[in-house]
């Protein structure tokens, strides 16, 4: 993934599409913005509750209930909405579909800034947050947490390595270092150009890499699950587990991609990229098909299907999942002409994102059931205002790098000529 800034990159045989990412010419400090500080400040002064007072100061988590909305949003539905970096770079740069390369780096710098407040979120949710290096010394093999720690630090580094580029575009050959510090201009161009080079060689190396890793561990979250058959509910507890988180995540990819790319562009005023989402949606058909034929040919094999007649609140989340967030944006997405309409696809790539969130919520919170207690496990005030501060600081991290990196496509009539 060279940095090197393509004018044109192949569509089709005879069609090209404009492709020149710029820093997003707009104020930094709007409304928008002044709302995620807020959000940003009262999760700080939970975060400030949560460390000085022991996780049972700011959460109902209990000993029976030793994970909740932490683990299943900040990390679980991290970890698969972030799936767009890979599933966009295979599609991209292994399967040489260079039409797609306009949406790659804002999926890299949204899986980048997802991943990073993963571990964010674990450093909050780990009883002894000051051990969580020990897993890099301390090696065991037959836990599959343990596999799932390692591929996660592994592929951060991964996704901070391909993003450098970006970096590397907007300050070589500009570098000004101020008064004491300009005889560090040269030795700074020179690294400049080095790094460069370097990674213009080597970057398939991260790519592979990072395909390899995050297939790993976006199965890998469901094989932690396994160990529990008594404790997850029938409709979600499967042998099959592994595969579905791994067919949901790679289904997710490039759904998650059009509803950023949609709420960038509506935002920010830059290139909508309908020429490359429409596309990307006649992709996800076959990717959700797929799903949805592992999800339906497992209930009925295991006979779990019964279940969806108890009525309970289970069932009806179970049913939510499947039918909102996979059937009826799959039978939305069959019409060739709703897919041209930017408005019916972002709806149709939300519900998909939604359905994933539901997932993953039920998998490890709701269908999560240990039969030690009765109690019914619900999130307290200070792990939402964690979690919601933890969103909105990626989404403020967001906003300042794309600000002053070229990381968006502009629209036509800002790009200079």
């Amino acid at each position: 993934m060279s940095h090197h800034t393509p004018q044109h990159v192949p569509q089709h045989e005879s069609h090209h599409v404009p492709y020149n990412p710029l820093p997003v010419k707009r104020p930094l400090w709007t409304p928008g913005v002044l709302v995620m500080l807020v959000f940003m400040a009262a999760g700080a002064v939970a975060v400030v509750f949560r460390f000085s007072g022991g996780i049972g100061a700011v959460s109902n988590l209990t000993t029976a209930r030793p994970w909740g909305l932490w683990v299943g949003v900040d990390v679980a539905t991290g970890v698969a909405l972030a799936a767009g970096g890979f599933t966009t770079a295979a599609l991209a740069h292994i399967l040489g579909r260079h039409h797609y390369e306009p949406v790659i780096r804002p999926a890299l710098l949204t899986a980048m800034l997802g991943y990073t407040f993963v571990v964010l979120g674990l450093l909050v949710d780990i009883g002894r947050s000051w051990a969580i290096w020990k897993p890099l010394v301390y090696w065991n093999t037959n836990s599959v947490l343990f596999e799932v720690a390692m591929c996660v630090m592994v592929y951060l580094h991964v996704l901070y390595i391909e993003f450098l580029p970006v970096v590397i575009e907007q300050f070589q050959g500009r570098v000004s270092l101020p008064g004491l510090l300009t005889s560090l201009n040269r030795p700074v161009e020179f690294f400049l150009d080095l790094a460069d080079k370097m990674l213009s060689k080597t970057m398939w190396v991260f790519i592979i890499a990072g395909v390899v890793l995050s297939c790993m561990h976006q199965s890998s979250l469901g094989s932690l699950m396994l160990i529990a058959p008594t404790k997850l509910h029938p409709l979600w507890y499967t042998p099959i587990l592994p595969l579905l988180f791994l067919t949901s995540a790679i289904a997710v990819g490039y759904p998650m991609v059009i509803v950023e790319a949609t709420l960038v562009s509506s935002s920010l005023d830059t290139d909508n990229e309908m020429t490359v989402l429409a596309p990307l949606s006649r992709i996800t058909i076959s990717l959700l098909s797929f799903y949805l034929l592992l999800k339906v040919g497992d209930l009925l094999l295991r006979g779990s299907w019964v279940y969806l007649f108890d009525g309970t609140f289970q069932t009806n989340a179970f049913i939510v999942e499947l039918g909102l967030g996979v059937i009826t944006p799959l039978l939305m997405l069959l019409s060739a002409q709703r897919r041209q309409s930017r408005r019916y696809l972002f709806i149709a790539a939300a519900l998909i994102v939604g359905g994933v969130i539901l997932n993953r919520i039920n998998v490890f919170i709701i269908g999560y059931t240990p039969p030690v207690t009765p109690d019914h496990y619900a999130p307290a005030l200070g792990e939402l205002l964690i979690t919601f501060g933890l969103i909105a600081t990626l989404m403020f991290v967001y906003r300042v790098l794309v600000t002053y990196l070229p990381v968006l496509s502009q629209s036509r009539e800002e790009i200079p000529s």
